[in-house]
């Protein structure tokens, strides 16, 4: 798999793909640009964030706010309620249990099932 040929197949942003799996765990690549992805929490599930390319706005409730940069990997751990937001296109590689859902028990029009997240 060549991650820059999964990101330039991505046509939606806020629109998750699995690319590859290891053990229990999905590897998914998606595009975000704004601010559509709603608080959410994963209850059991920690979260594995790198950034590919670009500039993504990390919000942890009740902690300062991260700037994550290109290079950067961050694990937002389970029971966290957060969101994250791109005021320009932002590339990002998650790592998520195969439980877990796209954004949580919060149901919007960005959401997607693990069906529709298939590469």
């Amino acid at each position: 798999m060549n991650l820059k040929n999964a990101f330039l197949s991505l046509e939606k942003y806020f629109s998750p793909k699995i690319i590859g799996e290891v053990n229990d765990q999905y590897i998914k690549v998606v595009k975000i640009k704004g601010q559509e992805v709603p608080w959410h929490i994963h209850e059991n599930e920690d979260e594995l964030f790198y950034i590919a390319k670009g500039t993504l706005l990390m919000e942890i409730e009740n902690q300062p706010d991260l700037k994550l940069k290109k290079g950067d990997l961050f694990v937002v751990n389970k029971g966290k309620n957060h969101r994250v937001s791109s005021e320009e296109e932002c590339l990002i590689m998650l790592i998520e249990s195969k439980t877990t859902e796209h954004t949580g028990k919060i149901k919007t029009s960005i959401t997607k099932s693990v069906d529709q997240q298939f590469y």
